[in-house]
């Protein structure tokens, strides 16, 4: 069975590529809805939304909302557990391609929950998780991720020039 799994990874190319596929839905929230979010590939929508994303691209999403403070958040593509399960069934190929294509990736975070700080307070964005409890300010993720993203999305898209909002 072993074996079989093996020539199957190999032979398939890469498993995380036929599963998961290079592009991926990304849901898109804010409280309150409807804020404007431009992404830096160009996508734009209005929140609650889902576009396609390529899953390796880092990516910053800019969000404004009227009455509050417009904030940015970047959204960091991260190696998924499917390049091990190609490295475990004696993949390398599959693991070459899906690390090349980005299909062993994953966005993060990932869905995008965004509770807006209304304008003229002391308060600052933060991300949500699925059930709408806090996870982190905005700004300690974008602190977290912001040195890893700028070499994709550049400095000045990471906050690394200039004084952006957050």
């Amino acid at each position: 069975m072993i074996m079989l799994a093996a020539a199957a990874a190999v032979n398939l190319g890469g498993c995380a590529t036929v599963v998961n596929g290079t592009k991926t839905d990304y849901k898109t929230q804010t409280r309150p809805e409807g804020a404007s979010v431009r992404f830096s590939n160009g996508k734009t929508c209005t929140t609650p939304c889902e576009i396609e994303l390529r899953r390796k691209d880092d990516l910053r999403a800019d969000i404004t909302l009227a009455g509050h403070k417009p904030t940015y958040v970047l959204i960091q593509s991260k190696l998924g557990g499917s390049t091990f399960g190609n490295i475990l069934l004696g993949g390398g190929v599959g693991a070459v391609v899906d690390g090349a294509n980005g299909a062993s990736n994953r966005l993060h975070p990932a869905p995008l929950i965004v509770r807006l700080a209304p304008e003229g307070s002391d308060e600052g964005a933060v991300l949500l998780d699925r059930e709408g409890k806090v996870m982190k300010t905005v700004k300690a993720h974008n602190d977290s991720v912001r040195v890893d993203v700028a070499k994709t999305v550049g400095p000045r898209l990471a906050g690394l020039e200039g004084s952006d909002p957050e």
